[in-house]
């Protein structure tokens, strides 16, 4: 699937790649923070000793970042997306709506869905801009 970006999200890219040296391979701009997808080899040099690189990435957009793994099958980057969560399996449906039902370890379930609900939201956009999934559903 093609991912549109809009001129905010290429701007922070660029911004980031400058930064980084790292590419992110999509952008989700919200109203305090910037959610990138990078590739999961790169993450590490990413984040930086210490999250120094995150930090001062931070400082130059004027917002908060989140970085997330790129990963190769819907199901890894469904689990990917809903990192720091722990994750026991994805099963993606593919049964009228396409579905991902996540197992999460239930003193994770708060850490999936996230403070007022933004780390399962975003995890749908992403999965549904990268593989084309229509919900997500934490079990």
């Amino acid at each position: 699937m093609r991912v549109t970006l809009s001129a905010d999200a290429k701007r922070f890219m660029r911004l980031f790649a400058e930064a980084t040296d790292i590419n992110p391979r999509d952008c989700l701009v919200e109203d305090d923070r910037v959610v990138f997808v990078i590739p999961a080899d790169e993450m590490a040099d990413a984040i930086g000793p210490d999250g120094h690189t995150v930090e001062r990435v931070e400082e130059k957009l004027g917002r908060e970042i989140e970085l997330i793994a790129d990963a190769d099958t819907p199901a890894a980057f469904v689990e990917s997306t809903l990192s720091p969560a722990a994750v026991r399996g994805v099963t993606i449906s593919e049964q009228g709506d396409r579905v991902a039902y996540v197992e999460v370890v239930e003193a994770d379930r708060g850490i999936a869905i996230g403070g007022d609900g933004r780390r399962i939201e975003t995890a749908r956009k992403l999965a549904e801009r990268h593989y084309e999934i229509d919900d997500i559903q934490l079990t």
